[in-house]
């Protein structure tokens, strides 16, 4: 075969200059054999030959061997080590060129020739960029979409594939192709072509491609496409398939308008197909498939309208079917459930619905379940969902007397901090204007000297933040002299101090508001941690800081006047001068700062 080889392209290179196309065709069918046999050998000896040169000029509309000529560059090009020869020969323009032409036989070669040269290559990619060849096969694409003839479907697969290996991960060409209108172009091909396995994967791999880009969600929320991939999907029955599907659905689920469409084109119910038939399987890949259905389940409920009409007034097929996930014994259904009744949670009335219907008992059941050597994700779930279940008013008093803080209690000792966020945040929201509950939290020495813990976490500010606002929460709320007396023993007045620094207006708030009932309530005891925290010298900086809020400044103002009944405390500020800085919060914009400032300003000259 070399010797023959050697021959064939010698003799190529004679009639490639003479353009006698019998012997020129006998040629190149040699090396069509010759590349079958041994493509990566035979490429090898085609490179050190120098004929890729000659190609250029043999690329020609005309010629009848143009489409062979075609074919053997599409052939070598599958070697990594042959694409960027194959550009420096200067191939892509006639082939760009040759797309142009009427003849389906040269357009199938020329497409596959450009589409191995752009595979893994940014040499081939920016060629064809240059020479405006992506254009030229999506205006293809288009004219050729309705016509269904094997021979058209073929072309339709390589060109797609041309366009998938042109801008496989490389956003800007990506990019381009949406500006070029591709979107609505493939999506209309697997509508009419969805028969044919091998275009429709093409379409499938191009969405998947695409839909990572935030640009194409747009364009791809005013095609059908929600429509055209749930019609595939319930035809799908091999796992492979639908994981494609799947694919494609993932990131085209972010985006709201595509959720509702979703739903619309009743994605919903293969999902919980799906869910229904491999919930009891040990196999790898139901298991598999039986995650990313409950997963996008859960995505889908992210939208405000998809949700709403899922919920249908908490009445909904598709409800109460994740209700029954709950008490399931498999962790990942647990765990979408939960993550569902929380997404379910995100307006009053459907939180209502659910505490009257008696969702938190199915939640605390859950938990319970999970107490000892729980499963983690499934913890943070299901307090999530209680957490938002008691943003409401009127379920508050509900959820307490059902045990909803003993329940969340037993999760003290957690070391998980996604677990003790949604903990403190749970707490924090239930004791929300409930005396009563907030006072009995407030004298639980465990829970309090777990609070002052995690007030140190700096690793986890999401957990430091929570627990300082909890600490300030059991104190606003319950306005008990015992509560204070419990936190100042364990340790909790400095943090309350240090919140009144934080760069969140809303924190400084709740800590100068919880911190004034300690200095009215309690200033005896805990006069000692006030001073040492160094309270009076914050006061003083943030009435001076022209940078902080009229609120921060007018609780920072009854603040001060609250700590004149501590002799110690009372000499720190006068010795600070604060007459200078509360005078001239007198004429402040905000009324009630200017008042507050007055009012302060007589107590000082009084005491003084």
């Amino acid at each position: 075969m070399s010797d023959n080889l050697s021959d064939t392209l010698k003799k190529l290179k004679i009639t490639a200059v003479d353009r006698t196309e019998d012997s020129l065709e006998g040629c190149l069918d040699c090396l069509l054999q010759a590349l079958a046999q041994n493509n990566m050998e035979t490429s090898e000896k085609i490179q050190g030959s120098g004929i890729l040169q000659l190609f250029a000029s043999l690329l020609i509309p005309q010629s009848s061997c143009t489409a062979k000529v075609a074919n053997i560059i599409a052939e070598v090009a599958k070697n990594e080590f042959m694409r960027i020869p194959c550009v420096d020969a200067g191939l892509i323009s006639p082939l760009v060129q040759l797309l142009n032409s009427k003849d389906q036989e040269v357009l199938l070669q020329t497409g596959r020739a450009l589409g191995n040269i752009c595979y893994d290559s940014h040499e081939g990619r920016s060629a064809v960029d240059q020479a405006g060849g992506a254009q030229i096969v999506i205006d293809h694409l288009r004219s050729l979409c309705s016509i269904t003839d094997p021979a058209n479907e073929k072309l339709l697969t390589v060109f797609c594939g041309m366009l998938m290996n042109y801008s496989n991960e490389n956003d800007s060409l990506q990019a381009q192709l949406i500006n070029m209108g591709v979107i609505p172009t493939l999506v209309k091909l697997l509508g009419i072509h969805c028969q044919n396995a091998a275009l429709t994967e093409m379409c499938l791999v191009a969405f998947g491609n695409l839909a990572e880009l935030e640009s194409s969600k747009e364009q791809f929320a005013s095609t059908n496409i929600a429509e055209e991939l749930v019609k595939l999907f319930k035809k799908q029955i091999e796992h492979d398939k639908r994981e494609m599907i799947f694919e494609v659905l993932a990131p085209l689920a972010e985006n709201d308008a595509i959720k509702l469409q979703l739903v619309e084109a009743g994605l919903v119910e293969c999902l919980l197909e799906i869910v229904q038939e491999k919930v009891d399987s040990e196999k790898e890949d139901d298991i598999a498939e039986l995650k990313t259905a409950s997963d996008l389940m859960v995505l889908l409920l992210l939208g405000d309208e998809s949700m709403q009409k899922l919920f249908e007034g908490g009445k909904g097929n598709v409800f109460q079917r994740v209700l029954s996930w709950i008490p399931s014994n498999n962790h990942q259904l647990q765990l979408a459930g939960a993550l569902a009744i929380a997404n379910f949670a995100r307006n009053d009335g459907n939180c209502i619905h659910m505490v009257d219907n008696g969702i938190v008992e199915k939640l605390m059941d859950l938990l319970d379940r999970h107490v000892e050597d729980g499963n983690v994700t499934v913890q943070h779930a299901a307090l999530s969902a209680l957490r938002n279940l008691a943003i409401p008013v009127v379920n508050k008093a509900k959820m307490l007397s059902a045990g909803v803080t003993e329940a969340v209690l037993k999760f003290l000792k957690s070391e998980m901090p996604p677990v003790q966020f949604k903990l403190l945040g749970t707490l924090r929201m239930l004791i929300d204007a409930q005396a009563e509950a907030a006072e009995q939290l407030g004298k639980n020495v465990k829970l309090v000297e777990r609070l002052v813990e995690w007030c140190e976490a700096k690793d986890h500010a999401g957990v430091m933040g929570e627990s300082n606002r909890l600490l300030s929460a059991l104190i606003r709320h319950s306005k008990s002299k015992d509560v204070i007396k419990t936190i100042v023993q364990s340790g909790g007045i400095k943090h309350l101090v240090t919140m009144a620094t934080s760069e969140h207006v809303i924190m400084q708030n709740e800590a100068l508001v919880a911190l004034a009932l300690i200095a009215a309530l309690e200033l005896g005891t805990a006069e000692k941690d006030l001073e040492s925290a160094k309270l009076v010298q914050i006061l003083h900086r943030l009435l001076a800081d022209e940078r902080s809020a009229p609120e921060i400044k007018y609780n920072s103002m009854v603040l001060i006047c609250a700590l004149m009944g501590s002799e110690s405390l009372h000499k720190e500020v006068q010795d600070l001068a604060f007459l200078d800085v509360v005078s001239k919060l007198r004429s402040h914009e905000n009324k009630s700062v200017a008042q507050q400032a007055s009012l302060t300003e007589q107590r000082l000259t009084v005491e003084s």
